[in-house]
């Protein structure tokens, strides 16, 4: 063996030290480079550092590379192709991670990969977002006096056909808001909250309840599952039906859960004919609060309890705040309201209507967390997504449009974050309120 490769072994390939002064002692790194020794490419890893690690003791071997068979620009090629087979891997593992694991509703309701936008065509989302947008886009004065009151609950319904599957895609399957609670996850407060909702009312096996606006019908299958009660829920928008009856089907609550069409200011149902009901965030869209509770009260019988909670403006705000009215107004256009009510509206109108308020108070205050939380999206967060929602629009498999849907709601994310966390705005003032029974 050539002089080089001996002095190469030595102390590497012999036994190890026997004292532990030896043991402890330097040892240098030793290279024959493959064009200096054609024949030999050895590499000792590491110095043997005065730390006490005992590294003398594991024996390194020479690697053979002989030069006739792997050349530097072989070594590279190989070196290139490995990282080609890696990043290909690694893209892939990211790629369905993202379009098929990140962001499925509960229980997976719902995937990137399945975004549609009901009865909207895909060829025209880009328009019917245009046309809701330039709608709510107007002053909270003008919308409030637009006399085509058809066309507004028209593009309400055209808002949830367009926002329905990223809600269900990003956020679940019941699309409200909850007291945040220490310890527990976004989908356990949910749950807790929708049983409160249910023992508010008293609900029970062998009764029917209506859920007002009962989008994809997360409430109402919680209700449902706790408290053994039937549930009819009603929508304005066909494709929450649709969407509301697959997943009642698919949760064995199909026989207890029912789900209809209609306007929930002229709905379809007689008089007296509920047992209890309520409302989860949804009569914030009606221009008119007393249309609404109206309409609620003549369907319930005598004695029955109603609860709800809404999106409502607190005494914090300020009007003459231009950072305020810009938070309000972002919240109002992203949500498809026409206007935001004060906190103590929701009282005053349901005693106006004839109901006894039994207690009014704000979900949201302590000891409840912050509910603003969920929506604080990081950049990471937000890009990743809409780099997702954009790649699919690309493909054509998400409908194109779909890209401008998503930045809406980010923005309007974004002035409810501000509104949560300067207190000017809530999601949750909550009345509880009861129909007078027949005096005898």
């Amino acid at each position: 063996m050539d002089k080089h490769v001996r002095e190469a072994g030595k102390g590497v390939n012999g036994p190890p030290p026997r004292s532990l002064s030896q043991q402890i002692q330097c040892s240098s790194i030793l290279t024959v480079h493959p064009q200096s020794r054609p024949d030999i490419a050895l590499s000792l890893s590491g110095r043997l550092c005065r730390s006490g690690l005992l590294l003398a003791h594991y024996k390194f071997k020479p690697i053979l590379l002989p030069s006739s068979h792997h050349s530097p620009f072989e070594i590279r090629a190989m070196d290139l192709s490995t990282a080609t087979w890696t990043a290909a891997v690694v893209g892939a593992a990211a790629v369905y991670w993202f379009v098929w694991v990140m962001g499925s509703a509960e229980v997976k309701g719902k995937r990137a990969v399945n975004l549609k936008t009901g009865s909207v065509s895909r060829d025209q989302v880009q328009e019917k977002h245009r046309q809701f947008w330039s709608f709510f886009v107007r002053s909270k004065e003008d919308i409030a006096a637009a006399s085509d009151e058809y066309r507004r609950i028209s593009f309400i319904e055209t808002y949830y056909d367009l926002v329905t599957d990223i809600y269900e895609w990003g956020w679940g399957q019941s699309f409200h808001f909850s007291p945040s609670l220490p310890g527990r996850s976004h989908r356990e407060a949910t749950r807790i909250y929708e049983k409160r909702v249910a023992d508010a009312i008293a609900a029970r096996p062998g009764q029917r309840i209506l859920d007002v606006g009962c989008g994809v019908g997360g409430p109402m299958r919680t209700i449902a599952a706790h408290s053994g009660a039937g549930i009819v829920g009603i929508t304005i928008s066909e494709y929450q039906v649709s969407r509301a009856r697959e997943h009642n089907r698919r949760a064995g609550l199909d026989g207890r859960c029912e789900v209809v069409r209609g306007n929930y200011l002229e709905m379809p149902f007689p008089e007296s004919s509920f047992d209890g009901a309520y409302c989860v965030q949804a009569a914030c869209h009606a221009r008119r609060l007393e249309d609404v509770y109206r309409e609620v009260f003549r369907v319930l019988k005598p004695g029955a309890l109603f609860v709800t909670d809404d999106w409502v403006t607190t005494a914090l705000y300020r009007p003459d705040d231009p950072r305020h009215v810009e938070a309000i107004r972002g919240t109002e256009r992203g949500g498809a309201l026409a206007t935001l009510r004060a906190q103590h509206e929701l009282a005053a109108t349901a005693r106006q209507v004839g109901f006894e308020v039994l207690e009014e108070r704000d979900l949201a205050l302590p000891p409840a967390e912050p509910w603003w939380t969920r929506l604080k999206m990081s950049r990471l967060a937000y890009w990743r997504n809409h780099l997702l929602i954009s790649v699919l629009a690309v493909l054509r498999i998400a409908p194109k449009g779909m890209v401008e849907v998503h930045e809406m709601l980010c923005e309007a994310a974004a002035h409810m974050s501000y509104a949560g966390e300067t207190g000017i705005f809530t999601p949750l003032q909550m009345i509880l309120c009861r129909k007078p029974s027949i005096k005898p």
